[in-house]
């Protein structure tokens, strides 16, 4: 069986709203998102600006108020786009499977998104291979080339490695908060909203990552500082980030109409914070490059099967305005 086309997915989110009782007007979709995108990135600078706090004495008390914020403007999200949306039952199993939290067909949400993720940093995965076998023959050899050495030697620095992580309060930004709050709310919040608001599907996945990218506007300041107060290298080096966060965000938007499940883009976001940007191109090393060719060949192909609604629903009838996942 096919994926629906957009025409049809345009359709049946039409016929899905009129047998729900209606949607809500585009303008206030609109706007309800704008707010949560601004409101994001506003209250992040509320504890100095407004509750006028002390400045953080350290780094990791600045990152954890940052953390409270993040999770407050999550929690209002959520509670002013339930309000907006034309919820029909307030019980806590149907109000979840609203922002896609839902416990069935979990394995299929956090295994096939990750391995479709994995085909475009097939290049950095072969290079990151590449340098950690070189590594454990290093520390072999250092070990004196027993194999019983290599193994407690490279276990011993695998556990140093996830307590190394554990403890550093970048990492808990880079690999759970800001992965969980802007899936939230970027997704989980916002595309129901659009959807519900009557813009077509492809349309609120190429649209929503728009709001994304507002919530990094941020950056440019601190970047801004960073470079010696340079417009030009602030603004070449937050356009590589916003280019990046509007492809991502096209992407996870993507993972999360057509599956319905938060974890799937939550996954990907986690899986692309830890690689960074993927390698496309090795002058060095022929295996490389034609694993970038070969992961991105494998992407394009599996792209919509991976994703088939199928997949990750008992049933893709009957669907409410914000989903997006009928067949």
């Amino acid at each position: 069986m096919f994926p629906p086309s957009s025409a049809d997915l345009g359709q049946r989110g039409s016929a899905a709203m009129e047998a729900d009782g209606g949607g809500i007007s585009k303008s206030v979709a609109v706007a309800a998102c704008t707010a949560m995108a601004l409101f994001y990135v506003a209250i992040l600078y509320s504890p100095t600006l407004i509750l006028r706090l002390p400045p953080p004495t350290s780094f990791k008390s600045f990152m954890i108020r940052r953390f409270v914020c993040a999770a407050v403007s999550s929690v209002l999200s959520l509670v002013v786009s339930a309000l907006i949306l034309p919820i029909r039952s307030w019980e806590a199993s149907y109000l979840s499977g609203v922002y896609g939290l839902r416990l069935d067909h979990m394995w299929q949400a956090v295994v096939y998104p990750v391995t479709l993720t994995s085909l475009m940093y097939a290049g950095s995965l072969v290079l990151k291979s590449i340098a950690l076998l070189a590594s454990w023959k290093e520390q072999c050899n250092d070990g004196e080339g027993q194999p019983s050495n290599c193994t407690v030697i490279v276990l011993q620095r695998f556990i140093g490695k996830v307590f190394s992580i554990a403890s550093n309060v970048s990492a808990w930004r880079n690999y759970f908060v800001a992965p969980i709050t802007e899936e939230l709310v970027f997704r989980a919040c916002m595309i129901p909203l659009l959807l519900c608001g009557g813009f077509k599907t492809y349309s609120v996945i190429f649209f929503c990552p728009i709001f994304f990218s507002l919530a990094h506007l941020n950056h440019f300041f601190e970047v801004f500082t960073q470079h010696n107060r340079s417009l030009l290298k602030a603004s070449m080096v937050v356009g590589l980030q916003l280019a990046y966060t509007v492809i991502f965000g096209s992407y996870a938007s993507f993972l999360f109409v057509r599956t319905g499940h938060l974890i799937a883009p939550l996954v990907a976001h986690v899986f692309c914070n830890f690689m960074g940007l993927p390698v496309l191109y090795s002058p060095r090393n022929g295996i490389v490059s034609f694993a970038v060719v070969a992961g991105m060949v494998g992407f394009i192909w599996l792209l919509l099967p991976a994703t088939y609604p199928g997949l990750y629903n008992d049933s893709i009838e009957n669907c409410r305005c914000w989903q997006r996942y009928c067949a």
